[in-house]
């Protein structure tokens, strides 16, 4: 099992998800990242640029789950739930 740690922002877009009924849908995704942030599917990418080192899973067609992994910690830290990348 792997730790989930939860940036600032990522908590604020926590609360817009359940207002916007994908909490469900984020959970999923979650529990997922918990058990093996490299599980394929549903597909992640990388990302580049600002984010370099990060991946992104698909909550909807514009939201987004940016997360880091550190493997010598077993830990995901999830940068962001909502918008695609702000």
């Amino acid at each position: 099992m792997w730790e989930l740690a939860y940036s600032r922002h990522a908590k604020k877009d926590a609360r817009k998800l359940a207002e916007s009924g994908l909490k469900e849908k984020a959970q999923s995704l979650l529990a997922i990242l918990q058990t093996d942030p490299f599980q394929n599917p549903p597909p992640y990418e990388k990302l580049i640029g600002d984010l370099t080192g990060a991946y992104s899973r698909r909550i909807n067609i514009q939201d987004r789950l940016v997360y880091e992994v550190f493997p010598e910690e077993r830990v995901v830290r999830v940068l962001r739930m909502w918008t695609h990348y702000e």
